[in-house]
């Protein structure tokens, strides 16, 4: 009888399946309706918009305010307005900043601020003491002089390491060159600017913009909205309304035809590519609806078609995606990627066609609803987290939108076609009109990317967007490699004393992220070498003794080989620069660049393994200003650049008593405690077990 039941059910099961048939795709269900809590709204009488969104399933409560205002030109202080926003955070006329961490730590709250919005959460039965800090941080902010120059050193530190990535120089040029130096979307910040920020400007900005009437203030969690009310009248009913500035700025057009700008980055690798153009997008409506999908299919992940051809197919890149924007003055549209020189112009026209081919062939349905389905699953999951529910009611009441604009949401990306798509694309993709910037090494791609450019035209600019000459960096036939060594060597001291030297030791402290460093470099002719790095609970050992070499750290060993055992041979090679080729080292003069705002003659140094290292001269006084090296990792390439400043005499030869290194993000600075020449350093002390 068992038997005959199973039996029974395995045939049920086949009979169902077998009418299943797999090669027709089932139709998309209706589109989920979206469970959005309402939201309740007053205001009080100074303007302020409150809305309040009940949820009382944890006993939890958050307060989002921000300031709808219109973009502001910072011109030669750009950076002064997200520091006083910054500043905020940093004390009270009644608390300092420690005192107010202390007490938002006491409740387990959280509070941050911003140049245009203040946040804070906590639990419910800390709502008063949560509003009383919130208020005292908007209302009476100190804006003391030792917490700005904290948050500008800071600053400049995160300037320093940006230098040197090609993503940021990459977003430093494209800002310039959609939007114009003129326009605020086109400002950067450099460390001048920062510098010459001051308190009465942050005070200006906050007297200024931080008043309830432009101000809108989102109140989530366990809380109705009489209470709401009562308590938001009692903290920020006395918050004085005053009439704000606005702002018109000219409008912004796309390139007529394609334009290539190209950042030279003498030692890099690999090149990064953006291709860019400004485009009339609002952040809301159908439009904006319809274009986000578009972009979602032709760049927006690893299914979109940049990704598949690029990587998948061409394997040009790791990955390659798009973004596109919309905004209240102008939106824009960017795809990127990272590639290697060799195929950087092959990357770009890559980029082209499948742009070209994205905007003349339609997708399919099958693809199309592959989209939305992504799309209506993070939409589902974002709305798990209270505060995108206060970001919705917010955005509703600042543009004006429907108040089911949310709600119906997943309807209006249901009900997107491939028609839509279509014209989506005809209106936002222009492969033709585009800026095509890329950082890269000049000498590897600039000859192909005449090839694709219209008229053999590329436009060379700085890490800052200025426009550069190429015959500006060309060196005058009378330098040669010889003659930039020879002006260092007498700068620093001369051959005869340089040679007397047969071991130095330097001492070094620096810090990173408020971890203090100590670093001790020993070198031994000809190129013993051994590093001492302690950072505290992190040590590590790098040693050479002519032949073998090793690293240690954190128990770990490794010995040293290939690629690494060079590098530490040359790095522990005294004096390398006047023994290049007995090393084979090939040095290239390869033209003029700024360093710290100077003229400085550029080396690259190609080493027996075929990597290059750059080293740069000033024009003026000869001295070696800075260190180049690219750094692959398997979490990818990063260059190490090291600034050497401070230059002071020992014992006949000069030293830079001043390092600062970045890598990556990280910026590491060093000052040069002691340095010894010639102090017989046993041979044990380079020993490799």
């Amino acid at each position: 009888m068992i038997k005959k039941i199973l039996a029974l059910i395995l045939l049920t099961a086949f009979t169902l399946f077998a009418q299943v048939d797999r090669s027709i795709m089932p139709k998309p269900g209706k589109a989920p309706e979206i469970k959005i809590g309402d939201y309740e709204s007053f205001e009080l009488e100074n303007g302020l918009k409150v809305f309040v969104i009940e949820n009382h399933k944890l006993p939890r409560v958050s307060f989002s305010l921000v300031l709808l205002r219109d973009a502001i030109a910072e011109k030669e202080h750009a950076g002064y307005i997200s520091i006083a926003g910054s500043l905020l955070r940093t004390g009270t006329t009644n608390k300092t900043k420690d005192e107010l961490d202390e007490a938002v730590d006491f409740i387990g709250a959280s509070l941050s601020t911003s140049s245009t919005s203040i946040y804070a959460s906590s639990l419910t039965k800390h709502t008063e003491k949560l509003l009383d800090l919130m208020s005292d941080v908007l209302l009476n902010p100190s804006f003391k002089q030792e917490e700005l120059d904290k948050i500008k050193k800071q600053s400049i530190s995160s300037l320093k390491a940006a230098k040197e990535q090609p993503a940021a120089i990459s977003s430093n040029v494209r800002k310039v060159l959609l939007y114009g130096k003129d326009h605020p979307y086109g400002e950067l910040e450099r460390e001048k600017t920062i510098e010459s920020v001051t308190v009465n400007m942050c005070k200006d900005y906050y007297n200024t913009y931080f008043r309830p009437n432009i101000a809108y203030l989102a109140v989530v969690g366990d809380i109705t909205k009489e209470d709401a009310e009562e308590l938001v009248t009692k903290y920020f009913g006395n918050w004085k309304a005053k009439e704000v500035p606005t702002f018109d700025y000219p409008s912004v057009k796309k390139p007529a035809t394609n334009k290539i700008a190209l950042v030279n980055r003498s030692n890099a690798v690999q090149s990064a590519i953006s291709i860019t153009y400004p485009v009339d997008l609002k952040k809301f409506g159908q439009d904006a609806i319809t274009a986000s999908v578009m972009n979602y299919l032709i760049g927006g992940g690893a299914s979109g078609d940049l990704f598949q051809v690029l990587r998948e197919e061409k394997g040009y890149t790791y990955g390659a995606y798009s973004s596109l924007t919309g905004d209240k003055i102008v939106g824009n549209y960017t795809a990127s990627c990272d590639a290697r020189n060799e195929v950087t112009d092959s990357a770009v026209v890559a980029f082209l066609e499948v742009m070209d081919n994205f905007k003349n062939k339609k997708v399919s349905e099958e693809k199309l609803q592959a989209a939305k389905n992504f799309i209506t699953g993070s939409f589902s999951r974002s709305l798990e987290s209270p505060q995108t529910v206060a970001r919705f009611a917010l955005n509703i009441a600042r543009y004006n939108l429907p108040t089911d604009y949310y709600k119906t949401y997943l309807q209006k990306i249901s009900e997107v076609t491939v028609d839509d798509i279509f014209e989506s694309a005809q209106k936002y993709i222009t492969p033709n009109n585009a800026y095509i910037i890329v950082v890269g090494k000049a000498d590897d791609v600039t000859e192909g990317l005449k090839k694709i450019s219209l008229n053999n035209e590329i436009e060379y600019y700085d890490n800052y967007g200025n426009k550069l000459n190429p015959e500006d960096n060309k060196v005058d036939a009378s330098i040669t490699v010889k003659s930039v060594i020879d002006k260092y060597v007498a700068a620093i001291g001369g051959k005869e004393n340089l040679e007397k030297i047969k071991d130095k030791t330097m001492s070094l402290k620096g810090s990173v992220q408020g971890m203090e460093l100590k670093l001790d470099i020993s070198q031994k002719a000809p190129n013993k070498y051994l590093s001492l790095l302690d950072a505290g609970m992190m040590k590590q050992k790098t040693v050479f003794d002519g032949t073998n070499g090793k690293m240690s750290a954190m128990g770990n060993e490794k010995i040293l080989e290939g690629d690494d055992l060079l590098q530490v041979k040359l790095e522990g090679t005294l004096n390398l620069f006047l023994n290049y080729e007995a090393n084979g080292i090939t040095p290239k003069l390869t033209g003029v660049e700024k360093v710290e705002g100077k003229d400085a003659y550029a080396l690259s140094l190609t080493l027996p393994n075929g990597k290059v290292w750059m080293e740069y001269y000033d024009k003026e006084s000869g001295l070696l200003v800075k260190e180049s090296k690219t750094l692959e990792t398997p979490q990818g390439n990063f260059t190490q650049s090291t600034v050497l400043k401070d230059y002071k005499e020992v014992n006949g030869v000069k030293f830079p008593f001043k390092l600062i290194q970045s890598v990556g993000p990280q910026v590491m600075e060093f000052e040069v405690i002691s340095v010894k020449t010639n102090t017989n350093i046993s041979d044990d002390v380079f020993k490799v077990n």
